[in-house]
């Protein structure tokens, strides 16, 4: 039952991963319902709100509304963003540039290990992590002097605890755990705050071909989308669109190293290692920043009307 307007106006503001499990919720709806196309109350009674707070939290969250969020999640959508990111780094290729223009992007430095160095590296080597909310839930992320080295959400086993995520890929490191300090560096991460001036670095392990991938994975902006075929042309090898997927599954950190903005030819969203609705959410989130960015986002009355 709705509360009054003296209990809502007490009551704290609703936290990141409150509003996330919501947005989740409503993405799983909607994928159920897809034939369908339920409308604004139709969702609102879902998520167990009133239309006017369904409005809120996709505005809150995203900065637009229900209706917009809902665009950005079609096939029709994605396939015009493939073809438009695709045409994109071509020209970017052709003009000898390493990427599209990324003015609106967190700078990204990534630097990579051998597998044998990585063994020798991870002997004796501090690693601090901690765990602190996103807009996408509660996250993990862990750095050593040379950078992030691990990135990670709960996904599609979230009872396994995120430390062991790490563990996994560290076992030998010697682990300090710093919530404060992870705190920070996420907001950086997601732009709640500034990044360092020289942008954020990463420090990976991978084979060659591993890092290959994840570096042409960095040259895809904000809010635009590629099919496997595609990044696998990105990389010069396009005939290894599985192989891609398989290095896109070996990624150690989320986000900043986007495999999410990755989808079927179809336009399908496909899986996703911490699970297909957050993948569903980082591009839709992200195709709302890259309109804000662009001048082309709903103004305040828009939204309100949906």
């Amino acid at each position: 039952m709705l509360t009054s307007s003296n209990t809502t106006a007490t009551r704290a503001a609703p936290s990141p991963v409150d509003d996330y499990a919501r947005i989740e919720e409503a993405i799983a709806f909607l994928r159920a319902r897809r034939g369908d196309q339920p409308g604004l109350q139709e969702l609102a009674d879902h998520l167990r709100l009133s239309a006017t707070h369904t409005q809120r939290l996709f505005s809150r969250w995203a900065g637009i509304s229900p209706k917009r969020f809902v665009q950005y999640l079609t096939v029709e959508h994605a396939k015009r963003r493939m073809a438009e990111t695709g045409d994109l780094l071509s020209l970017a290729h052709d003009s000898g540039l390493s990427g599209p223009g990324r003015l609106h992007d967190l700078f990204v430095n990534l630097e990579a290990m051998s597998p044998g160095e990585y063994r020798r590296a991870a002997q004796d080597v501090a690693v601090a992590y901690g765990v602190a909310p996103t807009p996408f839930g509660m996250a993990l992320v862990a750095y050593t002097s040379r950078g992030i080295c691990h990135l990670s959400f709960r996904g599609v086993e979230p009872d396994t605890p995120l430390r062991a995520q790490l563990t996994a890929s560290w076992p030998a490191a010697a682990l300090s755990r710093d919530d404060a300090a992870a705190a920070e560096l996420l907001a950086q991460v997601f732009g709640q705050c500034a990044p360092p001036p020289g942008g954020l670095s990463l420090w990976v392990s991978g084979t060659n071909f591993q890092v290959q991938v994840w570096r042409a994975l960095l040259r895809v902006p904000r809010g635009g989308l590629l099919s496997y075929r595609q990044l696998a042309h990105l990389v010069g090898q396009p005939r290894a669109a599985r192989a891609v997927g398989t290095a896109m599954a070996r990624n150690p950190i989320a986000c900043l190293i986007p495999c999410h903005r990755v989808l079927r030819e179809s336009g399908e969203f496909g899986t996703y290692h911490w699970g297909s609705e957050r993948k569903m959410a980082l591009c839709a989130w992200e195709a709302a920043a890259r309109d804000a960015a662009a001048g082309t986002a709903p103004s305040a009355e828009e939204i309100a009307a949906g």
